[in-house]
């Protein structure tokens, strides 16, 4: 049996269904925190799916599920590292950290720069430190993430390159639009970030665009779901720089069919993370032949330069638009290596 221990997040219900879509149910269990918001999905009902509910009680319980359900199994898929309790049983049964594969999802990794103020966060970080060190094998499809995981915590696990989510899959709605050119006569169209979260570095994203506020550009920021204190700072602020003539901040959520159609007519998208994130917006924009700005010290930077996949340095942001023929090459190596074929044949290499 193969255990997957996961965080849970939206990308995680299609994941299941995809293992039980392309490999055998029977042999796949999941285990899962964080299931506040699952009564949306259906996939708390299947059997070989275990979700851990609030409450002492089930809480004691469903952790103590997870300590046999990690020795019963071959193989144990840790989908995010953020569960201080399963942090804690992990380093309790380091035997286990051998065949423990773990999927890192960036946020996992990047908590080695978070400042540790709490006695319970420094514990916690210690034991992942322990635990990661000893972790049989490491998931990514970034190699500067094993890098970093191998400088900050000493990580001694087999990499193995796996697009990891769908969500990091160039989607079949976008393979179907054809290219929209440059938006002609209305101004550029320039989208923000991917989200409310802080991580965005919205004003200093805005910033680099306030040079340019007198060349009509438009600027989109989707501020629907995070943190509502900082997006409507954001709003205050991007209004106050660029008028409510040119400033849309987008706080109501979209079908998946409707988003796709907004950025496709995006002309420019502007992400100013510090680390690994949006990748999913990243990779739909690129495969609809978009012009996309990220800092040249994240993951995924180097990612797309191994892979001949043209972006541009946001902190030299200049308004500048890729050409016919670099947006053609560009979609055609997002979608050839940001397949779905390409995640089953990568997970079939970790199940084995």
């Amino acid at each position: 049996m193969i255990l997957h221990v996961c965080t849970f997040d939206k990308f995680i219900p299609p994941v299941i269904s995809l293992i039980e879509e392309e490999f055998s149910s029977e042999t796949h269990e999941f285990w899962l925190t964080g299931t506040q918001k699952l009564k949306q999905y259906p996939i708390g009902k299947r059997k070989n799916v275990f979700s851990c509910k609030p409450g002492l009680v089930w809480q004691l319980y469903a952790h103590f599920k997870l300590l046999i359900m990690l020795h019963r199994s071959r193989k144990v898929i840790i989908h995010g590292l953020f569960s201080p309790a399963v942090v804690t049983i992990l380093a309790l049964c380091p035997w286990i950290l051998k065949r423990c594969y773990w999927v890192i999802w960036g946020g996992d990794l990047y908590q080695y720069q978070k400042p540790k103020v709490r006695l319970q966060d420094r514990l916690t970080e210690h034991l992942r430190q322990f635990i990661i060190k000893r972790f049989g094998h490491l998931v990514t499809y970034l190699p500067h993430d094993i890098e970093r995981a191998r400088e900050w915590y000493s990580a001694q696990g087999e990499y193995h390159d796996c697009l990891m989510y769908l969500s990091n899959v160039v989607n079949s709605g976008v393979l179907k639009r054809p290219r929209k050119s440059q938006s002609s006569g209305s101004g550029l169209k320039v989208l923000v970030g991917n989200s409310a979260d802080p991580s965005n570095n919205h004003i200093d994203a805005l910033k680099l665009l306030l040079p340019y506020k007198q060349h009509n550009i438009k600027v989109f920021v989707p501020l629907s779901y995070g943190d509502k204190f900082h997006a409507q700072k954001v709003i205050e602020q991007g209004k106050a720089w660029f008028g409510h003539d040119n400033f849309f901040p987008i706080v109501s959520f979209m079908e998946f069919d409707q988003y796709l159609e907004f950025l496709g007519e995006m002309d420019v998208a502007l992400f100013f993370h510090h680390r690994q994130q949006a990748m999913g917006n990243t990779i739909s924009l690129l495969g609809l032949g978009k012009t996309v700005y990220m800092r040249c010290d994240v993951s995924q930077w180097q990612l797309f330069k191994s892979l001949n996949i043209r972006v541009f340095d946001a902190s030299k942001f200049d308004g500048s638009l890729l050409d016919s023929e670099e947006a053609s090459k560009n979609i055609l190596r997002v979608r050839e290596f940001f397949s779905r074929e390409t995640l089953i044949s990568q997970y079939s290499k970790v199940f084995s």
